[in-house]
């Protein structure tokens, strides 16, 4: 019961001194964009198409081809991707990571989403890969340092 009451009051202050300090608003503010991410890319899917069917979006979203089902994948990956990193920001704001590192990763995370998303849609393989890749070492590096 005592090893359990330490574990307690140490995350309690941890997460009292994070508190107090007022720190965090770059990388809560990146899980918002991670999270609004899946919207921008099925506006990209939908934009200035006149036969969308709101009826059934998904089976008139599973007929598109180029530009339009690129947009849908990478809206489909961004959903993958947010759980991951809301995940590690909350884990490393929660342990004793340097917030400005976790702002500094999570904003090198949005970039690199962003532009995976943009390179998803204009049909750009190997750039892509590249943006997908540094934004899961972000990920990996925010969960690594709050072990």
């Amino acid at each position: 019961m005592g090893q359990k009451q330490t574990v307690l009051d140490r995350l309690g202050a941890q997460v009292q001194f994070k508190l107090d300090r007022k720190t965090m608003n770059v990388a809560y503010l990146c899980v918002l964009l991670a999270g609004i991410t899946p919207v921008i890319c099925t506006t990209i899917a939908k934009w200035q198409f006149k036969d969308f069917d709101n009826h059934n979006p998904r089976d008139w979203m599973a007929r598109q081809t180029g530009f339009r089902a690129r947009a849908n994948a990478a809206q489909h990956n961004s959903f993958e991707a947010f759980p991951f990193f809301a995940v590690a920001v909350i884990l490393a704001s929660l342990t004793t990571v340097d917030s400005v590192r976790i702002d500094q990763l999570s904003v090198v995370f949005i970039v690199a989403r962003w532009l995976y998303v943009f390179f998803y849609v204009t049909d750009r393989p190997t750039l892509r890969t590249i943006c997908w890749t540094v934004a899961y070492v972000c990920v990996v590096s925010l969960m690594a340092l709050s072990i």
